[in-house]
């Protein structure tokens, strides 16, 4: 080893910034975040196991394929399921393009000023009003107003607003986390602006655009209180084979269905059924949506 090697060895080894020290107190965080992540799957894991304990006994192939009978007192939560679906997909199909397309304009066309404070402050400011409010807006507006009167549609353009702060703040940091060379080298090679993001900078932000799908089907499916004065709370009846006809009437999601039972009638039992119903649901949808969003992402980068 040369004198200029053993010099710079010797350097290396006394400069602070190359040297890990072993301090107690970053043992002593390390250890508790490491706890504090078990800690929360731990209780979503015993959460989820206990609701299927619960509700898979009372869960029968009459409760899932018909409607409840008040004469003949049996349950059934057949129109709930399919009203669920009827308000996860009309939800999405508003919310989807107006939130990727607002995050799209406000991180990539908006220019600093005014203009661009006032959306992200409303964004923020929509994200913390209860649900309720939602549902007070939703009622005046659109049943009222706009005469859609208490029904699935109205419900669904409620749930829409609801979910738009998730999709435009999560998609917007997804839009942020692309490098910025990629938007450099696409735009210097001549592709125009438009032709960079539908091509490049969407299908690398994929994930977390689906991550903010993900997050909106949760509160669609988990929402009560603000569909119950817009969407209706009973679900007696079958579907409809007109799918408009069904949208416009009104109708109570499995959300509403499992407060009914639990909290109004005191069926705990059925409560839970409609609890697991719901988790199969969503779960299903994550997964589906995974796997698709997956597909694409390699689609568009030319993979197999």
């Amino acid at each position: 080893m040369t004198n200029r090697e053993e010099l710079l060895n010797k350097l290396s080894n006394s400069n602070p910034l190359t040297q890990k020290k072993s301090r107690p107190l970053d043992a002593v965080m390390y250890a508790l975040i490491f706890l504090s992540s078990f800690a929360i799957l731990a209780v979503i894991i015993y959460f989820i196991i206990y609701i299927f304990y619960r509700g898979l006994p009372t869960i029968s192939w009459a409760l899932i394929s018909t409607a409840s009978n008040p004469i003949e007192q049996t349950v059934g939560i057949l129109p709930s399921i399919v009203n669920t679906i009827y308000m996860i997909f009309l939800s999405l199909l508003f919310a989807i393009p107006l939130g990727v397309g607002g995050a799209i304009y406000v991180n990539e066309y908006a220019k600093p000023g005014k203009l661009l404070k006032v959306i992200e402050f409303t964004t923020e400011t929509l994200t913390g009003i209860p649900s309720i409010l939602f549902g007070v807006f939703g009622y005046v507006f659109f049943c009222v107003a706009l005469n859609f009167k208490v029904s699935l549609l109205a419900g669904s353009l409620t749930l829409t607003i609801m979910v738009l702060p998730i999709i435009i703040r999560t998609t917007q940091e997804a839009l942020r986390a692309v490098p910025k060379s990629y938007r450099e080298g696409s735009l210097g090679i001549g592709a125009t602006k438009w032709y960079m993001i539908r091509t490049l900078l969407v299908p690398t932000a994929l994930p977390g655009i689906i991550t903010a799908v993900i997050l909106s089907v949760g509160r669609i499916v988990g929402e009560s209180a603000a569909l119950i004065l817009v969407a209706g709370g009973s679900a007696m009846y079958l579907p409809k084979g007109n799918f408009f006809e069904q949208i416009m009437g009104s109708g109570s999601t499995l959300s509403v269905e499992l407060y009914r039972y639990a909290y109004s009638r005191g069926d705990n039992d059925t409560g839970f059924a409609i609890a697991v119903v719901l988790l199969v649901i969503v779960l299903t949808l994550n997964i589906v949506t995974r796997v698709t969003s997956s597909r694409l992402k390699r689609k568009s980068m030319g993979l197999n």
